[in-house]
């Protein structure tokens, strides 16, 4: 048995250990722990931004790319916000052991489900130290057990993130080793616990298209997972100007290395006059633009390039912004489905039919209707912090929040009752 499989294996008897505890944690408990944590986060915030200039240093020695640096990088609002995060998530309901579709049977059984936590989850993630926070805390009160797996360029930050969630959990009662951070970054550790089927239920990985790619063809155990954020907004023929405007610059402008960021923008052309005051305010906040021939005969004399087939497949995470002409709804939604990947798209109009349309056919995990694609959060939907957005259809899409990290099982009530 190799170091790494002997420092996942013995993470993973810890881990199989707590998550049966876990069972036993009541939600106050849990609660208890998360608001510790927060305040702790903000007794402990310059250990925790100490830490990460560590990784900022290192950042820059690596020359990482700009939307890298800040996903890595925290600060005063950042940490704030994860503190936030727990607090959300503490006062959520816990789902765990909830009932529901409950029905008496001509026999007089009762059959209905309840929630229960998925077990033991793995999650692998890079450069973002406030998936640390997140994921824990989102396992914490679905009640699960979590082996978190951070990349090389956090290490110092997920550090100081873990010790922060550790020592409220003791102090709260919860058993800390449903807790715990890979702390060494060998990248043999990865595929050690992509392995460990006797000990993990679950891999989420957070993450670029090749680490998503490699987990989804190494792992052993089940994983939520999504690739590419390639997000559109259609601008259709009875599009509010105003409204397809704010909306698509909130998309694209918002923040750029996010899966949510609009990637390409689709303008039926009864509407292309909207086309030179959207590119105008695009290029004005730095973006370069890629177009069809129609969005560049539009808008002669501002800087549009040429699009090729390759940008309408491209997640840039960056300042970069694709732009399509099209005929009609139904070429919009062919394009969706020809070039998304599944995550958010969202259609701008005022035709209810259209409206409905595009909600009914488009198939991404969040379809939306005159609203920014910035908007596919967790936190945004209620759910607390996100400990990702799957893609998948089995057995969450979505942002996957506390309800996304449970399963259901079958339960019967009965009086006495057998089966004749």
């Amino acid at each position: 048995m190799c170091e790494a499989t002997k420092i996942v294996e013995a993470l993973g008897v810890k881990a199989k250990l707590a998550s049966r505890q876990m069972r036993m944690v009541e939600t106050r408990a849990k609660d208890h722990a998360l608001r510790l944590a927060a305040a702790m986060l903000r007794s402990d915030m310059q250990d925790v931004l100490a830490a990460n200039a560590l990784d900022m240093d290192y950042a820059e020695e690596r020359q990482l790319e700009p939307a890298l640096k800040d996903r890595l990088s925290l600060n005063v609002e950042r940490v704030e916000a994860m503190a936030q995060g727990l607090e959300e998530i503490a006062a959520l309901p816990d789902p765990v052991g909830a009932i529901s579709d409950l029905v008496y049977r001509p026999s007089g059984i009762q059959v209905g489900h309840m929630r229960v936590p998925l077990g033991v989850i793995g999650i692998i993630y890079e450069s973002r130290p406030n998936v640390t926070a997140d994921a824990a805390a989102l396992c914490l009160k679905s009640g699960n057990a979590v082996i978190l797996r951070g990349g090389s360029e956090a290490i110092h930050s997920n550090r100081a993130i873990a010790k922060v969630l550790r020592q409220a959990m003791l102090e709260a009662g919860v058993p800390e080793d449903a807790v715990q951070l890979i702390d060494q970054t060998d990248r043999a550790l990865v595929g050690a616990l992509l392995a460990a089927d006797q000990c993990v239920d679950v891999i989420i990985p957070r993450g670029g298209k090749s680490l998503v790619a490699r987990v989804s063809a190494d792992a052993k155990v089940p994983v939520i997972k999504h690739l590419d954020g390639i997000c559109h907004v259609y601008i259709d023929a009875a599009a509010d100007e105003d409204m397809a405007f704010h909306i698509a610059m909130n998309a694209k402008t918002h923040r750029y290395g996010v899966c949510n960021a609009m990637e390409t923008l689709l303008v039926h052309r009864d509407a292309i006059a909207i086309l030179p005051r959207i590119i105008a305010g695009m290029l004005k906040k730095g973006v370069e633009i890629r177009g069809c021939a129609a969005t560049r005969k539009a808008c002669d004399g501002l800087d549009v390039r040429e699009a090729s087939d390759e940008d309408w497949a491209t997640e840039y995470l960056a300042a970069i912004l694709s732009i399509r002409v099209v005929e009609s709804l139904d070429e919009a939604m062919n394009h969706i489905a020809d070039y998304s990947s599944g995550h958010t798209e969202s259609i701008v109009t005022a035709d209810y039919n259209a409206g409905q349309r595009f909600l009914r056919e488009v198939d991404s995990s969040s379809v939306m209707w005159n609203s920014s694609t910035r908007f596919a959060d967790g936190f945004e939907y209620g759910l607390g912090a996100e400990i990702g957005i799957s893609t998948d259809r089995l057995h969450v899409r979505g942002p996957v929040g506390l309800e996304g990290l449970t399963t259901q099982k079958w339960i019967v009530l009965g009086h006495g009752e057998i089966r004749s």
